[in-house]
């Protein structure tokens, strides 16, 4: 029996999860957790999510913007590997631009066949250029077996559209449609096709086989590769599709990387219509920044001037105030200049009076100073690249982003971030997929948070969050692939997989606890502590919680040890309602953790200042 009367501790940790060393040395921290924040020091569960609307998104969104019209009316864009879409008056349009055009006649250059019964109409046409998966529409179409002469040119905003589900040779493609055919039909229709850009892939792929990487002479040295045998590993790697978008006054301007500038006009006097291409523009583009006050859209990665050489270094400008005129001349302030450091642009973010570039290997200043030179340029920083094109954010005038091995800011200068689950983030991390990094701000809580990939993960599985204010860093699951703070909705919007689908997300609406309808577990867990470092086992026998609680209970557990790698003693999970004052149970070690968690639907909960009654219970 123990020797003296236990005495009330109060448990405290350190804010934040703390996981660059081992839960015995990271003692008085938190140090593992899901979807809790701490504010004011103290943790409480993430609010909950839903569907902002119950129409999917054809694709995985890689890029997400808000902003309102010059009628106030809210709007968001978001582009996928299939589509770029236009969120307006509480629809989804689907306003990818017409990127080619051709004209089919049967007995020219090709037709259209049907099969009774079947949801799909052979399209023959030379050269057809089509992949499975890309969409197009028709205009002034007419295909013979779906109940007569059916006209699939339904709307003047060009659609719908219609995917292609097959693709039998250079000359032959099959797309599906919503009805089934009434006879059987061959060589026939007129219609024009209207290309819509073309679908990407959506992970990285490392290039392999046999034109990757460097052949070697012999196959009995371990490690070479003879002729006429295909590559294992390589270098290569082929991009997944990303999507740059920016706004020209109540206008959007996008780009999807490697391809050209497109322009969606946000006249409010229309309905929308579909982007366009802007012809003029570098034929390819990686990503863009629109420099605010003096209205020149910034090209990352692009086309020389003149020689149409790409150059992954490049930052190239348009004319001002003209998004159309990319030409260098006496009579416009057009111009280029490469960046030095590193093997490419990765992306780049407005700041305070500055927009911030990153290669792979160094940030950027880059500021208007006005004729001649337009702009200028500084390096601001080595060793400090950008993890991928979404890696980054202003907030406040200070610039957070994330590189292959670190966190940094800039107020002034590069700031390497002091991060408390750096190791246990870049340890747990699909690298491979590191292009998918999205960083957000939730200024409600004045947080930036990173979305990434997990091993094993292909999409973006997990997050980590820095309290800019309170200096401290969280990390858990979720479902989120992109993210747009509450600048013109109610609150946070991202994208995400839901029920098999990509949907527009409400997050965080004010007493929302739920996941889509469904159950949100939280939980958070100590690192261990002891007492006289262990020279005592403790004996514990109580518990007074201090929480705040609506619609549920949570789970108290407490482990001990004898020695850091020895089994652990569970005792619980204990019940704690709203009605809890305390909580019974005998317990010894010589050193404990514990834990708090709760699996309840539309729970919220905060946790406070624990009192343990503990003592001292010999030294064996």
């Amino acid at each position: 029996m123990p020797s003296s009367r236990s005495k009330f501790t109060s448990l405290n940790f350190k804010p934040g999860f703390h996981r660059e060393s081992t839960k015995y040395s990271e003692e008085g921290k938190w140090y593992d957790g899901d979807r809790v924040r701490f504010r004011e020091g103290k943790p409480e569960n993430l609010r909950g999510y839903q569907k902002k609307y119950n129409t999917p998104l054809a694709g995985t969104a890689r890029a997400i913007k808000s902003w309102a019209n010059n009628n106030t009316e809210k709007l968001l864009a978001a582009g996928t590997e299939q589509k770029l879409y236009i969120l307006y008056n509480g629809y989804n349009y689907d306003v990818s631009p017409i990127v080619s055009t051709v004209s089919i006649e049967a007995g020219v250059n090709g037709d259209f066949s049907t099969s009774v019964g079947s949801g799909r109409i052979d399209v023959s046409l030379t050269n057809h250029g089509v992949s499975v998966n890309d969409w197009l529409f028709f205009t002034s179409a007419s295909v013979n077996g779906f109940g007569g002469a059916t006209d699939f040119a339904a709307s003047s905003f060009g659609g719908p559209t219609f995917q292609v589900v097959a693709k039998a040779d250079l000359n032959h493609f099959s797309i599906s449609v919503t009805s089934v055919a009434t006879s059987t039909e061959s060589n026939t229709g007129k219609a024009t096709l209207n290309y819509l850009p073309a679908t990407e892939q959506t992970d990285n792929i490392q290039g392999l086989g046999y034109g990757a990487g460097v052949y070697n002479a012999g196959v009995s040295t371990t490690g070479q590769r003879a002729w006429n045998q295909a590559a294992t590993a390589s270098n290569i790697i082929f991009l997944a599709n990303q999507w740059s978008l920016d706004n020209w006054g109540e206008d959007l301007l996008a780009v999807r990387r490697g391809n050209t500038l497109f322009h969606w006009d946000a006249n409010a006097s229309i309905a929308p219509v579909r982007a366009s291409v802007v012809g003029t523009a570098p034929s390819q583009i990686n990503s863009i920044v629109v420099s605010p006050n003096d209205r020149h859209v910034l090209a990352f990665g692009t086309n020389e001037y003149a020689t149409s050489v790409f150059n992954p270094l490049l930052v190239r400008w348009s004319d001002q105030e003209d998004y159309s005129n990319w030409t260098p001349s006496i009579s416009t302030t057009s111009g280029e200049f490469k960046l030095t450091e590193g093997t490419e642009i990765i992306g780049g973010v407005r700041s305070r009076n500055i927009i911030h570039t990153w290669t792979d290997k160094a940030l950027y200043g880059i500021q208007y100073v006005g004729p001649p030179f337009i702009f200028s340029l500084a390096q601001l920083g080595s060793n400090c690249g950008l993890i991928s094109p979404h890696a980054a954010v202003a907030v406040d005038g200070v610039t957070y982003w994330m590189s292959d091995n670190n966190f940094y800011a800039f107020n002034g200068r590069v700031q390497r971030l002091d991060c408390t689950v750096r190791r246990y983030l870049y340890d747990s991390f699909n690298m491979s997929q590191k292009d998918k990094v999205y960083a957000g701000v939730n200024s409600e809580f004045h947080e930036v948070i990173w979305l990434y990939p997990s091993e094993g993960a292909m999409e973006p599985d997990s997050y980590v969050i820095y309290n800019t204010q309170e200096n401290h860093w969280v990390f858990g699951t979720g479902v989120f692939a992109t993210f747009e703070d509450a600048n013109v909705f109610d609150n946070t919007i991202t994208t995400g997989v839901l029920t098999s689908a990509t949907y527009l997300i409400d997050n965080e609406p004010v007493s929302v606890f739920t996941g889509d309808g469904q159950a949100l577990p939280s939980y958070l867990e100590s690192a261990e502590f002891d007492i006289e470092d262990g020279d005592q086992i403790m004996f514990m026998d109580k518990v007074i919680p201090d929480f705040s609680l609506e619609h549920g209970s949570l789970q108290f557990t407490i482990n001990t040890q004898e020695y850091p790698n020895s089994l652990p003693v569970t005792k619980g999970p204990y019940t704690i309602g709203s009605g809890t004052t305390k909580i019974n149970f005998r317990s010894r070690g010589r050193q404990a953790s514990i834990k708090v968690s709760s699996a309840d639907s539309g729970i919220s909960w905060r946790w406070g200042s624990m009192r343990l009654a503990v003592q001292p219970d010999g030294g064996r």
